[in-house]
């Protein structure tokens, strides 16, 4: 399945949350604006509600008590090629000092193709070049960036051309600060956040079939034959694969095949339930409220969030998965998720000034 666009943020968090009506800003800035154009006599409001005192309260209120989980299976594939990794305080876990007590958690996916040697140097580096970057923590977006674009390029030198080491990864990591939530991508891994019962995507699939991706490509001097990016690969972004000819270029331009992650931030409120993060295989056989209503289901049935993993791995081979199996699930809570009231719809009423106007008359006589 090829997703074609990021749709904004703030419109997928108003959507599920129904707290206001409109929105532009990926700050979550929840404000909202008058319509210039209405004067008070064309239209009566019989109730406006206050949503950014709500919004505020819901977020700045809210601390995250995380619980991670993780299961990989070799799935249909001869070899396994997935690996992952799951850090509850980068800096501590990497005995790095810094001046910012609040701790960073770290998750990542890492789906191997053409061996598994790409996916476990980017597990095992790409942690270390975050927390030695001298941004980190304060400027996580920047870091984070760089750091995809030079554990790649350090990849390339560990490997000579035509070396059995040759190989490349899609990587998707998700990092939590205090009640921020930035989520990194390159390639066809996936992540999915549940607010409220409802699936948000925090990633954008990175595949030939892309409309961005493909002006991106072409604009490199790349192409896409049959699908496949070059003839030769079903990703258009991904670490490693220095070994395929025309993909990468060690320059400021860089080449069709990029290793630079795009990012989503979000502002985490008492809402959002966890966060999925799953390789390709997961997502051909699951769509994403599914697997979001899958996930609930087992948690309010055990609250296990490590139990819950395993049992999307098992969900996903009965439906057939041919791909390696890799899911991460990130808990922002100690409780299960909560039973989901429906809500009455609220319905702006409102009165024209003709219709104003006619109800005065009736009245006067």
């Amino acid at each position: 399945m090829c997703v074609q666009d990021f749709e904004s943020t703030d419109e997928e968090l108003l959507k599920t949350s129904n707290l206001s009506e409109n929105s532009n800003n990926t700050q979550m800035d929840y404000s909202t604006t008058p319509n210039s154009n209405s004067s008070p006599l064309e239209s009566i409001n019989e109730e406006r509600s206050v949503v950014l005192d709500e919004i505020q309260t819901l977020s700045v209120d809210f601390v995250p008590t995380l619980r991670s989980g993780e299961w990989s299976d070799i799935g249909g594939r001869d070899y396994m090629e997935d690996t992952h990794v799951c850090i509850p305080d980068l800096a501590k876990n990497l005995g790095s000092e810094t001046v910012d007590e609040e701790a960073v958690s770290f998750y990542g996916v890492f789906d191997g193709h053409g061996g598994k040697a790409a996916a476990q140097y980017v597990r095992d580096h790409l942690p270390r070049v975050i927390v030695e970057d001298a941004d980190f923590p304060v400027e996580l977006e920047k870091v984070v960036t760089r750091s995809f674009i030079k554990t790649d390029t350090a990849f390339a030198r560990s490997c000579p051309v035509g070396s059995s080491l040759s190989s490349g990864t899609t990587a998707i990591t998700a990092m939590i600060f205090g009640r921020s939530l930035l989520v990194a991508n390159a390639g066809d891994s996936r992540a999915v956040l549940c607010r409220r019962g409802m699936a948000l995507e925090m990633s954008k699939d990175h595949r030939p079939c892309c409309r961005n991706e493909l002006a991106r490509v072409e604009s490199l001097g790349g192409y896409v034959e049959y699908g496949y990016l070059n003839g030769q690969l079903g990703v258009t972004r991904a670490l490693g694969d220095w070994h395929l000819e025309g993909m990468k270029h060690i320059d400021k331009k860089g080449g069709p095949l990029s290793a630079e992650p795009e990012l989503k931030l979000v502002t985490l409120t008492k809402e959002d339930e966890f966060l999925i993060i799953g390789c390709d295989g997961i997502w051909d056989v699951f769509s994403n409220q599914n697997v979001v209503d899958f996930v609930r289901k087992r948690l309010q049935t055990h609250n296990d969030v490590k139990l819950c993993c395993k049992e999307v791995v098992e969900e996903a081979i009965k439906r057939d998965a041919m791909d390696n199996l890799t899911v991460v699930i990130v808990s922002f809570h100690l409780d299960p998720p909560p039973a989901i009231v429906p809500q009455r719809m609220r319905f702006r009423r409102s009165i024209s000034a003709d219709g104003l106007q006619n109800i005065r008359n009736n009245l006067e006589g």
